[in-house]
């Protein structure tokens, strides 16, 4: 069935693959998480019960995406080995230990934390519980922060020096972790989990209420999530500037891949809205343009010169009409979220915010556009990366392992057979948690008396249970 591809496009696709069903897991839990701790605290400093029910409500659906997410990073490290080897044994001393950092600062963190997060708020007091919940939250903000730092020193490399093997040799930690694109890129994944969570909450809040329009929880999410929208989407928009605007300093040809300009502008670079990129022929087909806005845009001023992908040898290239298409598709759907945003504030400031089933209708559309989104955005930053995997310096075809394109492709089915139905059981199984009814907080005693133990009773209580039993009281 895949006969007739290299080894290395397989890998590739095998790679983009994995990476695309594991994306969209932590972008979901890292939002979620932190969606958590805002209710948990808002329970603890209000007592409206509101909090709690959602807390009880979306904690659920949290350890399930939580889990894919580990269960399909883990797999992902297994190619490093397989399909990268060549490319891990020359970066590896740079990203073997930032990986690591990882796994011991942050999933330690998210792990140990998590079971009383899920299971403990009768067991160990809200105090402690709230403690825990924090900590995942904050876990989940460490391990974007370290896979960030990976990703973005293989995008704009710093700190390092090359010996006579080929190999990356660190030379400054600082450098490394904190190299030229970081900060941006991880404030640009970090507002997208936050709002790709927000639209998630938002669409099944928007669900509820169309069931029951009277619904106090739904109409909390709701209202959460329409803040959320309409209050970091600019600033996403914001941080999606700069980020581009630095990634024009450090990869020009992904920008230049980006806005399809195949040709250079010297007297001020016009902004492509639509058209066919044509990589042969070096044009964009039935291009629709504004004059000079792309100069205004990447450098604030509309006659500034951009170069062109004429500048740079052909086989430098990347692949321009995904790189074109995708960052249309993120930059569209942002639009989209900024305008649901602000349709939810003017129906609020109208007082209309509960009773708007057109908005509620648009915010389910919106719903799963959020992870759409982040994987257009990948696509993006890691195409537009081609034909380099350490950008600049390690080439992807130098960076594969010596494996038979067979073997690549066998084990590429295998995959997707696998995850569609691992991942698609545990997606349908949130999807049916999300379509439940919103239930109230159980009517049993909250435990004022101090921590449970074991089976759910005290040494004291079993003590006195069995002087009961003897007779003895």
């Amino acid at each position: 069935m895949l006969d007739g591809y290299s080894a290395e496009i397989l890998a590739r696709v095998q790679f983009a693959f994995t990476i695309s069903f594991h994306i969209i897991f932590p972008a979901f839990s890292i939002g979620l998480a932190s969606f958590l701790a805002v209710l948990n605290a808002r329970w603890l400093w209000t007592r409206d019960e509101t909090f709690l029910i959602l807390f009880n409500y979306w904690v659920k659906i949290f350890a399930i995406a939580f889990g894919m997410g580990v269960v399909s990073g883990i797999v992902m490290s297994y190619q490093f080995g397989t399909n990268w080897a060549v490319f891990s044994d020359k970066a590896g001393p740079v990203i073997g230990p930032l990986m690591a950092y990882e796994v011991l600062t942050a999933f330690f963190l998210e792990a140990g934390f998590l079971g009383i997060m899920l299971f403990g708020r009768e067991r160990v007091g809200e105090t402690l519980h709230m403690l825990a919940t924090g900590m995942v939250a904050f876990g989940t903000l460490i391990s974007a922060t370290w896979i960030l730092s990976v990703n973005s020193w293989m995008q704009t490399p710093a700190g390092f020096s090359m010996n006579e093997l080929g190999q990356f040799i660190p030379e400054d930690w600082w450098q490394i972790v904190f190299n030229p694109s970081f900060p941006y890129r991880l404030t640009h994944m970090v507002l997208a989990a936050f709002l790709t969570t927000a639209l998630v909450v938002g669409a099944v809040g928007a669900l509820h209420l169309l069931r029951d329009r009277k619904d106090a929880p739904a109409r909390r999410m709701f209202s959460m999530a329409m803040w959320m929208l309409v209050l970091v989407t600019p600033l996403q928009i914001a941080a999606g500037d700069f980020h581009g605007i630095n990634t024009l300093e450090h990869q020009p040809a992904k920008v230049m891949a980006m806005e399809g300009h195949f040709d250079s502008h010297p007297d001020g670079a016009p902004l492509i809205l639509f058209g066919l990129p044509n990589q042969a022929e070096k044009r964009v087909d039935y291009a629709v343009e504004i004059p000079k806005l792309s100069s205004l845009i990447l450098k604030h001023d509309l006659n500034a010169p951009l170069a062109g992908l004429d500048t740079i040898p052909d086989e430098d290239e990347p692949p321009v009409a995904i790189v074109f298409f995708s960052f249309r598709v993120m930059v569209g759907l942002g639009l989209l979220m900024l305008g649901l945003g602000v349709w939810g504030l003017i129906a609020r400031a109208r007082g209309r915010l509960f009773d708007a089933p057109m908005l509620w209708r648009a915010s389910m559309v919106m719903g799963p556009m959020g992870f759409v989104a982040v994987l257009a955005g990948w696509i993006t930053t890691e195409v537009g990366r081609q034909p380099f995997t350490v950008y600049g310096l390690l080439r992807t075809s130098d960076s594969l392992s010596p494996v038979a394109a067979p073997a690549v492709a066998a084990s590429l089915i295998a995959f997707i057979i696998v995850y569609f139905f691992v991942f698609g059981a545990g997606t349908y199984y949130i999807l049916r948690l999300m379509n439940k009814p919103i239930k109230p907080v159980s009517d049993a005693p909250m435990t004022d008396e101090g921590p449970t133990r074991t089976a759910g009773t005290t040494p004291a209580a079993q003590v006195q249970e069995k002087h009961e039993d003897k007779g003895m009281t």
